[in-house]
């Protein structure tokens, strides 16, 4: 790690972060402190959802050593917040932390235990400063709750860490703090992770390639290959190839020869580039036909992204844990744990070659042609929103960059990535795009929570295995099939391995990927029939399971139905911000009621509205209970059970 970067943990063996004879002085031209109820109860929270077996990051602290001290230049309502937490938790802490001027806040910090202990007759309350007693009466409240358990508390505490970053000396402090406020801008643990992998290589030429093959890379926005910018396009040329869509080299001697010795501006935002008045980022993320600009948006941020990169990196190059009984990766994605998780890889990795611990700068360079290769493969593989002609909500898109134009006239445009075999045609090309995003939006709306994207890992790690192999041949036209058995994977194993003697009575417990995986399948169907009833469904946000017939009929209006409520015939998966009467009306007065959202809806719930018809005498409800129900859910698991192999 850089010898500017030093790790923190908030409580030790040794003390606590504010044991130090070091001051923090927070200047004047920051802000009061200011954090309320809704900082201070996330705090908490971060906090008690630190695993066990691991280290867990929650900020960075951005300082300047000026005459023997440490003036705080970002990160001081996190500081002064952890100043707070230790005392609330009775934990002597020095006084090393002061407001520069601010002689009500110096005061508040030196009386926290007064104040906790409401001794006012000891402390003259016309010097308490309001922000800072306002934060410890939120902690105490917080830790002071019946379900809060502090020996719980204080062992993952001991587990949290806080970066302290030095800005360069000779900085100008008023300028970058001023940048940092008005730009948002404060250092990530991706930030950090960039500069300790950076402190791998010994030489500068090769950490400039490193930083610049980072930077693009860090802008989700767009393309990759629009993030390298350099006079005549030479750089984008040298490494994309003339069409600029050729998957970049696996030769580092490629990338120094390259970039090195060509002029290239980069996309990260360094503090000795913040700080200069021309700073300025060239913005360019290409056009499609007719000039009308576009943009795309990730399904996934950048330290999710280096999550799935580092897995891929596993993956490619073998790499295990050194104890054996060790996991050398978590399956949670967590980019609070993104630091942790690298450090595990480069500390206790081994692969056929060695220790990674001993070969550090090698990792750095295979990681960052990982990086730009993975990214690449992203860019072109993976789904994303296209908001293009002024559509408000975008669509889904599988789209790769191409050029056109000759020399200094080029410019980009996109079109469908392709998953043909060689000398088919193009509407061949179009007919499988339409299925690849038909699977992976079905993917994306069922796992929500970046956390959980595993579907993406699995897919790079394909495209990427045996030198990307697969992309090279007519493989690539089953991209769709390796997504698709993701999907049945999930169903099989969350749905029909829970799922015990023919009964399938989840309830609003059934895992949404059963839902999207089965309207994707009637989809399909669909599109190959003649009807064409389903041609514009679309996989959208639907996150709530309800049921058809309800759980509890409105004000008793009709009768309650104890027995097969649950069961997945009489389920369906609708937008959660529906209006919530959906749930206790009865099933004719939902179809007609919600007539708008189901004929756009699941495809599931629009044959769930169609099939609800009164029969003879019976009403409509009724025979749905009694009858209809069953009969369309055996025909909606025949489709599953027949698509996952199952008897």
């Amino acid at each position: 790690m850089s010898k500017l970067v030093t790790e923190l943990h908030i409580i030790g063996e040794n003390g606590n972060m504010f044991d130090t004879d070091m001051e923090y002085i927070i200047p004047l031209y920051q802000r009061a402190y200011a954090w309320e109820d809704k900082q201070l109860t996330q705090l908490i929270e971060d906090i008690n959802d630190v695993a066990e077996d691991s280290n867990y990051y929650i900020g960075s602290l951005i300082v300047s050593k000026q005459f023997g001290r440490y003036e705080v230049v970002d990160g001081q309502q996190r500081l002064t917040s952890l100043y707070l937490l230790l005392n609330c938790l009775g934990i002597k802490t020095k006084p090393t932390l002061t407001f520069a001027c601010r002689e009500k806040s110096n005061y508040t910090l030196r009386n926290i235990e007064e104040l906790l202990l409401e001794n006012r007759s000891k402390i003259d309350m016309d010097r308490i400063e309001p922000g800072i007693q306002r934060g410890i009466r939120i902690l105490s409240h917080e830790l002071t709750k019946d379900h809060f358990d502090r020996e719980s508390f204080m062992e993952k505490l001991a587990k949290i860490i806080v970066y302290r970053i030095e800005v360069p000396e000779n900085t100008d402090l008023n300028r970058y703090y001023e940048i940092m406020n008005t730009r948002g801008e404060q250092l990530e643990q991706h930030d950090i992770l960039k500069a300790t992998l950076m402190s791998y290589l010994s030489d500068d030429s090769e950490k400039g390639l490193f930083a610049k093959i980072w930077d693009a890379c860090s802008d989700m926005t767009g393309y990759v290959q629009m993030h390298f910018i350099s006079k005549n396009n030479a750089v984008r040329e040298a490494i994309f190839g003339s069409e600029w869509n050729s998957m970049p080299p696996n030769s580092w001697q490629k990338y120094k020869k390259a970039i090195s010795g060509t002029t290239q501006e980069t996309t990260g935002h360094k503090i000795c580039d913040l700080i200069e008045k021309n700073f300025k980022v060239e913005d360019d993320e290409g056009y499609v036909d007719g000039d009308v600009r576009v943009r795309f948006e990730s399904v996934i941020e950048f330290p999710y992204f280096l999550l799935h990169t580092l897995k891929v990196y596993v993956s490619l190059y073998g790499v295990t844990h050194e104890i054996a009984t060790s996991k050398i990766v978590d399956e949670l994605l967590d980019d609070k744990k993104l630091l942790d998780a690298f450090n595990r890889v480069v500390s206790c990795g081994i692969t056929d070659t060695g220790r990674i611990a001993d070969s550090k700068e090698d990792f750095a360079r295979g990681f960052i042609i990982c990086l730009l290769r993975t990214r690449y493969l992203f860019d072109k593989y993976i789904i994303k929103r296209e908001y293009a002609n002024d559509s408000a909500d975008g669509e889904w898109s599988l789209k790769s960059l191409y050029v056109s134009g000759q020399q200094s006239k080029k410019k980009a445009y996109y079109g469908n990535s392709e998953f043909t075999r060689s000398g088919e045609w193009p509407c061949t090309n179009d007919w499988r795009t339409k299925t690849n995003i038909m699977m992976q939006s079905a993917l994306r709306v069922s796992y929500t929570s970046p956390k959980v994207m595993h579907w993406i890992t699995k897919l790079l790690i394909w495209l990427s295995e045996a030198d990307c192999k697969n992309i090279k041949n007519d493989a690539i036209t089953k991209f769709d099939k390796v997504a698709e058995n993701i999907a049945i994977d999930a169903v099989r194993e969350n749905f029909f391995q829970v799922c015990s003697n023919g009964v399938y009575a989840m309830g609003v417990n059934t895992p949404h990927i059963v839902f999207n995986y089965l309207d994707y399948l009637l989809w399909n169907d669909d599109r190959n029939g003649k009807k064409k009833k389903y041609s514009d469904f679309v996989f959208e946000f639907r996150n709530s399971v309800e049921h058809w017939y309800p759980q509890n009929p409105s004000e008793g209006t009709f009768e309650q139905w104890k027995d097969g409520v649950d069961q997945f015939g009489n389920l369906c998966i609708i937008q959660r911000n529906v209006n919530s009467k959906f749930s206790n009306m009865s099933p004719e007065a939902k179809k007609s009621t919600f007539k708008d959202m189901i004929v756009k809806g699941s495809i599931k719930l629009r044959i769930m509205s169609e099939l609800t018809e009164k029969n003879g005498d019976k009403p409509a409800s009724l025979y749905w209970k009694e009858r209809a129900y069953k009969a369309h859910e055996e025909e909606m698991l025949g489709h599953l059970k027949k698509a996952c192999n199952i008897e």
